[in-house]
């Protein structure tokens, strides 16, 4: 059996469900990024204005949490990716550059999930 991986996600967390013959598991990766961000430091005139610095400190705070979302499905044969916002595209491009675009089956726009409706849409579409 091949191994495959549906995830929910979203900039703060995502919900990995990886089905294989050994059976079902689930693991959450958390951003620890809040829902309005607030990054502290930086100043105006060393790298740009303050906003430039806090984006760029987002987009790298993100890039972070896709990378432990990637080591967890990398093996993966084929991805399913749902979620309610942007996260899921921004993490199927990523998937793109990593050399991963053939496994990736169906991106999905969906509102939040339990962990065990994750488990269960997963599970449906796998099965199908």
């Amino acid at each position: 059996m091949k191994k495959q991986a549906g995830l929910w996600i979203d900039h703060r967390k995502a919900v990995i469900v990886m089905i294989s013959e050994t059976g079902e598991e689930i693991k959450e990766i958390t951003s620890d990024m809040e829902k309005h961000v607030r990054f502290t430091g930086g100043t105006a005139s060393d790298d740009g204005s303050t906003e430039d610095v806090r984006d760029r400190q987002f987009g790298n705070h993100l890039n972070s949490f896709y990378d432990q979302v990637i080591a967890v499905i990398r093996q993966a044969d084929s991805i399913q990716i749902f979620g309610p916002g942007e996260a899921k595209g921004e993490l199927a491009k990523r998937l793109e550059r990593e050399g991963l675009k053939a496994c990736i089956l169906s991106i999905d726009t969906v509102d939040k999930m339990t962990n065990r409706q994750v488990a269960a849409k997963v599970r449906e579409h796998f099965q199908a």
